[in-house]
């Protein structure tokens, strides 16, 4: 245990009470008392501090010398090869003629109760274009309106506004500097997504920067013939991340992280149109104030005087 050594009813104070024992003939229930153990308890400590020393005053693990209902090492390696066979609990317990029970606890030792424990872990691939604009992320986060302060407040789920609809945050991430955009909008279909596209084309274009690239997820709207066309009339180069793997597009995916934390959820707005008129206030600290450790603690725009 980790305790403080000078603690109440620890070896400091057992070793204590083992000298008061020792130094004097006083009667040892009454020193139990005084000290609120029971009689037994200051005998195994003093038997111990006869046998050990001090040492002998240490706690001591609870786990027994031995168990003759373990199961064998023999048998744990037979269980451990035939869960890297991916073989099932009732499978290997069938074939070694073992409780059922046995097995499934050996796998939770061995940290196999899941089959995907066995497959290795991916490496994590962490990527930044060098200059700004090489990349943009595009994405979109659907969030709910509402028209009164909701249950992330107030707590009560029953007070809830129904039948409102929904927001549809569309971001823009450039991948070097961290610099981002971002608008709600009323839906993600194809054409309202291509008019975001030409307007965050024109603000980082405003910022010096050129966009010569994109990358979303495989939505719908950016799957679409009208986003197509779009991205090869500004002359980009779009890609897309490969299907159920959010975390390539993970620049994108960390800031409306960020945005939920510090704008959607960070205090209680009236209304969900108060929401919406806090999201520049929220990117213009973003964008100039706010540290980024992932560009070594900079704010967006100071990085991106380093990668123009």
């Amino acid at each position: 245990m980790n305790i403080h050594k000078n603690a109440r009813l620890t070896p400091a104070t057992r070793l204590e009470v083992v000298r008061r024992a020792r130094r004097h003939s006083t009667n040892q229930s009454a020193l139990a008392r005084a000290y609120h153990i029971s009689r037994q308890t200051l005998r195994k400590w003093i038997r111990r501090f006869d046998t050990d020393g001090v040492a002998g005053l240490q706690d001591r693990s609870s786990r027994p010398h031995r168990c003759p209902h373990r199961l064998k090492r023999i048998a744990c390696r037979q269980i451990a090869r035939r869960r890297a066979q991916r073989w099932s609990s009732c499978r290997t317990a069938s074939d070694l003629q073992l409780p059922i029970a046995a097995v499934v606890r050996e796998h939770r030792r061995l940290g196999l109760a899941t089959l995907p424990r066995l497959e290795p872990p991916r490496p994590i691939i962490r990527y930044e274009w060098p200059r700004a604009g090489d990349l943009l992320h595009l994405d979109v986060k659907k969030l709910g309106k509402f028209g009164a302060v909701g249950h992330r407040i107030h707590g009560d789920r029953h007070r809830r506004s129904r039948h409102i609809g929904w927001d549809y945050v569309h971001v823009a991430v450039d991948d070097a500097s961290r610099v981002s955009y971002a608008e709600v909008l009323p839906d993600e279909r194809g054409d309202t997504t291509v008019e975001f596209l030409a307007r965050a084309i024109a603000y980082f274009r405003r910022l010096g920067v050129r966009i010569r690239r994109l990358l979303t997820d495989n939505g719908a709207n950016y799957r679409s013939h009208v986003f197509r066309r779009a991205a090869l009339a500004h002359r980009l180069h779009h890609r897309r991340t490969r299907p159920y793997s959010p975390q390539t597009n993970g620049k994108a995916e960390r800031f409306i992280r960020t945005m939920l934390q510090l704008w959607a959820y960070a205090q209680a707005y009236r209304t969900s149109t108060w929401r919406t008129l806090a999201l520049p206030r929220f990117l213009a600290y973003y964008n100039s104030k706010r540290g980024h450790y992932g560009i070594r603690g900079l704010t967006p725009s100071a990085r991106l005087a380093q990668v123009l």
